[in-house]
């Protein structure tokens, strides 16, 4: 097991809060919460040993040329392919922009 952080520019706090997904064959659980202004904060909890990179490049993609919500992000990680990872992060912010 591997915990990994990550921090990237954003905006104010979100309103809300979200939770999707589940820690389980092949998936993983996203928490999202509100944060402290300017700040988007990541947490992964990761079973994939050495894969820092990947994650840093995920979030740099999906967090490029737009300025998220502050927020603290906490990943269980079960050895979820990119896909999923980037479908429940979405998943947690569209739930968040209904709040």
């Amino acid at each position: 097991m591997e915990t990994l952080s990550f921090q990237f520019p954003a905006g104010a706090p979100a309103r809300g809060r979200a939770l999707v997904g589940c820690v389980g064959s092949g998936d993983l659980e996203v928490l999202l919460e509100p944060g402290s202004a300017g700040t988007l904060s990541i947490q992964v909890v990761t079973s994939v040993n050495g894969s820092g990179p990947r994650w840093q490049q995920l979030f740099q993609r999906l967090f490029d040329g737009q300025l998220p919500p502050a927020l603290n992000i906490d990943i269980h990680d079960f050895g979820a392919t990119p896909g999923v990872v980037r479908l429940r992060l979405e998943q947690g912010l569209e739930e968040l922009a209904h709040d």
